[in-house]
């Protein structure tokens, strides 16, 4: 195994996934220890943007009235209405000037787990030159797991950042089967100090 196979290149992104304060300890939907992930990625956007990479950052932006909302027969509390300090991006994240960011679920009766899902994402990463993405973020095996397998889909190349991410874990090992799922899809798995040393 080459471990400068890993190691970030001119034709690599960033992917931040959903990194919200609802999403957060204290939020509206926290994952579980979720905070524990904000060192990795600050890490990983310091050596992309040291790079010259570019680096992006997902966010769900939702209407009031939200179908995934449990008013409205939905699975999830009220969460990242677009405009609240709930949706706002975490302030413990170190984000570069040039970070571009990806709005999500803005249509009130479309759930979009997905960064890729009725966005421009794709368009973005392919205007730059993109051919491989590294994502980390929230949550695994929701958001994380939508997200890689439509960069798959799409026909990048995808790492996930194993110590980066977090579960919200309605069952306990669905952490874990987002992981597996992702890695039978072709993702590779690998922590940040394999990418960025």
């Amino acid at each position: 195994m080459n471990p400068q196979r890993l190691r970030p290149r001119t034709t690599d992104a960033l992917i931040l996934v959903d990194v919200q304060n609802d999403f957060l300890p204290g939020g509206a939907l926290a994952v579980p220890a979720g905070d524990a992930i904000l060192e990795p990625l600050n890490q990983c956007v310091r050596e992309f943007d040291r790079l010259g990479l570019p680096v992006f950052a997902t966010r769900d932006w939702h209407p009031a009235g939200h179908c995934s909302f449990r008013e409205q027969g939905g699975p999830w509390p009220v969460h990242c209405v677009a405009g609240t300090r709930g949706a706002e991006l975490s302030a413990h994240l170190r984000l570069p000037p040039a970070l571009r960011i990806v709005s999500k679920g803005q249509d009130l009766r479309q759930d979009a787990y997905s960064g890729f899902q009725g966005t421009d994402l794709g368009l973005q990463l392919n205007g730059v030159g993109c051919r491989r993405v590294f994502v980390g973020g929230l949550a695994t095996d929701y958001c994380v797991l939508a997200t890689v397998k439509d960069a798959l889909a799409a026909g990048f190349d995808a790492v996930v950042l194993s110590d980066a991410v977090g579960a919200v874990n309605v069952r306990p090992e669905d952490g874990a089967k987002a992981l597996q799922e992702m890695a039978a899809s072709g993702a590779e798995i690998a922590s940040v100090r394999e990418v960025i040393g």
